[in-house]
């Protein structure tokens, strides 16, 4: 079994994560399956305090899934030569034209649009 990929912590302090158990609950599934998840790049983890935990903003809780289209954004990015702590980055940070960061967009009307952007960075 692979080891659990996980980024640098390239993140702002304040940004809550979610342990991995905690996932596995929100997602209603084990947590090998959220480790795989990792593993197949659906979600990227971060290790804080040496704790791997996922951004909290990647899940939509109420429904107990990944944010619609995250999966797809990721693999744009990757394909386009983003490594995990750049596409973190990129994703976290204050975009005017959106307005707000690319990763809030995905929980509105922007996906397809922040999803374009990224597929345009990557020529």
């Amino acid at each position: 079994m692979s080891t659990i990929p996980y980024s640098d912590d390239v993140l702002d302090p304040a940004e809550s994560l979610m342990q991995l158990t905690d996932v596995s609950k929100a997602l209603g599934v084990p947590k090998s399956r959220v480790e795989q998840m990792l593993r197949d790049r659906l979600l990227i983890a971060v290790k804080r305090n040496r704790v791997p935990g996922v951004p909290e903003v990647f899940l939509d809780t109420s429904d107990g899934t990944i944010v619609k289209g995250l999966p797809g954004l990721l693999a744009v990015l990757h394909d386009g030569g983003f490594e995990d702590e750049e596409a973190l980055r990129w994703l976290f940070a204050e975009d005017e034209s959106l307005p707000g960061r690319p990763v809030d967009a995905l929980h509105g009307d922007l996906m397809r649009e922040v999803i374009r952007r990224a597929q345009a960075m990557a020529f």
